[in-house]
């Protein structure tokens, strides 16, 4: 991979991180939107914003000779917060119905 299409590979993976890290920080935000679901379709954007981001930064450190990382870290830093807010709403949906309420 030339360093031209390794940048704009991390380019692109990094932006689709930011992306899909957005979009479910306004399922956080606004919980209405997805009444059923929500938390796992929160859960699944955080774990994707976490692979984009952590792939962009692989093939960056691999395949670009000046590669400046803090854009990618930033996006990771955006789906661990939507991993954590959401996995703490799905781990109260888990453990609900074991408490007889």
């Amino acid at each position: 991979m030339t360093a031209e299409t390794a940048r704009r590979t991390v380019r692109i993976l990094t932006w689709a991180g930011f992306a899909t890290g957005a979009i479910g920080a306004l399922l956080i935000a606004f919980p209405q939107v997805l009444p059923f679901g929500g938390p796992w379709v929160q859960l699944t954007l955080g774990v994707a914003t976490l692979v984009l981001a952590f792939r962009a930064r692989r093939t960056g450190i691999a395949a670009v000779p000046d590669f400046d990382g803090r854009l990618s870290l930033a996006a990771a830093i955006l789906g661990f917060i939507v991993v954590f807010f959401a996995g703490q709403v799905a781990f109260i949906l888990l453990t609900a119905p074991g408490t007889g309420a």
